[in-house]
């Protein structure tokens, strides 16, 4: 055990992590998901919240098993190596709107950093504006980090609470087995499913969650984060992670080219548009949350596998801000950023400086 927790946690570890997730996120594409969308944390859980009727749009409803996956491959992974640990109790509510702004950021952008990689793998030229305006967005939040920024700590709880998003992805996948879609019906039961757009492409169940568990298996033996790659490079200039995120994207582009997927390029690209300053401050705002929280949308779901009650706080605020930002037409679509999302960026880039401004303490 102790043998392979040191591979994955070497550099060579988190390298091969990368490489893992850039060979099977375009292979999931292939084997049914959308364009340049293998895997994207934040519309598969748009696509979630879309399912549960949370919101209406009905392009983007379907249960995400890689979403269960990642949660569930974690929390075996922690349970193995002994590090599940339930703790919580550090400003739940600043996380979950945290977690509702990171989502309307993404979902203006129309991606999370993981799906902003891999649209860069697969030729979208717009992808190179979202990451820019995700480093741009973490910078910010590193300056607030070294004037002394602090969430507050955390404390061991039962293993009750921690158990609650688990339970809660379990919960999902028994709802998909029970309730199944039904060929050309838009509801099942008690969910919502895509007949059509992005929601109704998607690989086989079964292999959607293996993959979405060994994904989880391994970053989180891995600490697999694209938002602290950046976070650490710009702090302390360490590349550890960087690394491993870097590994992804390279990988990710030599599958797409030998699959036929890579399509250079910045107009007609799946699942995207051409707005380019709003595909920057998206994702500018994401980046801002993503850092200010602690971690990306994967790492997060990876924290709340492991036990942490604050990340499931603030997975369940982007599933929550997924509804907001589709019912008050904040997201955008490929015709360009929803009648909403302008302002919604402008209100979310206020909320995340008061927070980040706000919530500091002596460093002295």
């Amino acid at each position: 055990m102790s043998g392979i927790k040191n591979i994955f946690a070497g550099r060579w570890g988190i390298i091969g992590v990368g490489i893992v997730i850039g060979i099977l996120a375009p292979l999931l594409q292939k084997w049914g998901n959308p364009g340049n969308m293998g895997v994207c944390v934040a519309c598969f859980e748009r696509d979630i919240a879309g399912a549960l009727g949370l919101h209406r749009v009905d392009l983007v409803q379907y249960i995400r098993p890689e979403i269960v996956g990642f949660v569930l491959g974690s929390l075996a992974a922690a349970y193995l190596f002994k590090e599940y640990r339930s703790r919580l109790g550090s400003a739940p509510i600043v996380r979950f709107v945290l977690g509702v702004f990171a989502m309307i950021g993404a979902l203006v952008f129309l991606g999370c950093p993981w799906r902003a990689a891999l649209r860069l793998a697969g030729g979208d030229g717009n992808a190179i504006l979202g990451l820019l305006g995700l480093i741009f967005g973490i910078w910010i939040g590193t300056l607030f980090l070294k004037g002394g920024f602090n969430l507050g700590r955390t404390q061991q709880t039962h293993h009750t609470a921690g158990w609650m998003l688990p339970l809660f992805m379990v919960g999902l996948l028994l709802l998909m087995l029970f309730f199944p879609q039904v060929t050309g019906e838009a509801k099942s039961g008690v969910l919502f499913y895509s007949v059509k757009g992005p929601g109704s492409m998607h690989a086989p169940l079964a292999v959607s969650l293996v993959v979405g568990l060994l994904i989880g298996f391994i970053a989180q033996r891995s600490r697999f984060c694209t938002m602290g790659a950046i976070r650490d490079f710009v702090l302390f200039r360490q590349m550890h992670l960087l690394s491993g995120f870097m590994a992804l994207i390279i990988t990710a582009f030599v599958v797409n080219f030998i699959l036929g997927q890579f399509k250079p390029g910045f107009e007609g690209q799946p699942v995207a548009h051409t707005m380019h300053i709003w595909n920057f401050l998206g994702m500018a705002l994401s980046g801002l949350a993503f850092c200010l929280a602690g971690g990306c949308p994967g790492r997060q779901l990876f924290l709340a596998g492991e036990g942490d009650g604050d990340a499931a706080i603030f997975v369940m605020g982007m599933i929550a801000g997924a509804g907001i930002a589709h019912n008050f037409g904040m997201a955008s679509s490929a015709t360009g950023v929803g009648p909403y999302g302008i302002p919604a960026v402008g209100i979310g880039f206020a909320v995340c400086l008061f927070i980040g401004l706000t919530m500091r303490k002596s460093i002295t």
